[in-house]
């Protein structure tokens, strides 16, 4: 964004292009920053929803989303500045994708093997068909009958951010590469540091 708006200085500044050119770059600009604004719930709270956020280290206060932004794809942790919001409806994480966008549903891997330690997510258009989820006090947690968890609200943040299920022991032979969190509802305006 810095370098359009420095781009349309340098423009203003040489004279070089007639102002009906100077008025169409400026136009494209504005339409092109306020698509990007718009996409999304935007970075204010919108009534009835929660950020989600991890509040301990290595990941404090990093927030539950996709990369890009409200897309299908990976459920990951990461900054504030792109942090999704979500809430739970019938077991189901949903996430906000903006007015008129289709919402995203939390998923959850079914393993051959239910003894699987982790079990991936990530965000997709359709209802997630492997457990329930559900708010633990401000505790994110999700179960099912086929897997037996010590702690419902363990999870793993493993690498490049992505979030897993974890289905052993929170803080006990936590898998090589990945860190223990619990994730939790934050209900300020904006999310932050």
């Amino acid at each position: 964004m810095l370098l359009h708006i420095l781009a349309i200085q340098a423009i203003l500044a040489s004279g070089v292009f007639a102002s009906a050119q100077v008025d169409k770059t400026q136009s494209l600009y504005e339409q092109s920053s306020n698509t990007r604004r718009q996409s999304g719930p935007g970075t204010t709270l919108q009534a009835g929803w929660y950020w989600v956020r991890a509040v301990v280290q290595p990941n404090y206060h990093k927030y539950l989303q996709t990369k890009p932004t409200n897309v299908a794809g990976t459920a990951i942790l990461e900054s504030y500045r792109t942090a999704g919001q979500y809430k739970i409806e019938d077991g189901q994480v949903i996430a906000n994708t903006g007015t008129g966008g289709t919402p995203l549903y939390l998923h959850v891997e079914k393993p051959a093997d239910f003894t699987q330690r982790t079990l991936a997510t990530w965000f997709n258009v359709t209802k997630n068909d492997f457990g329930t989820f559900v708010w633990q006090g401000d505790a994110l947690t999700w179960s099912t009958p086929e897997v037996k968890r010590q702690n419902l609200a363990a999870w793993l943040v493993c690498a490049n951010q992505a979030l897993f299920i974890n289905t052993g022991a929170y803080a006990y032979q936590t898998p090589a590469g990945c860190a223990d969190q619990t994730i939790h509802y934050y209900n300020d305006a904006h999310a932050n540091e």
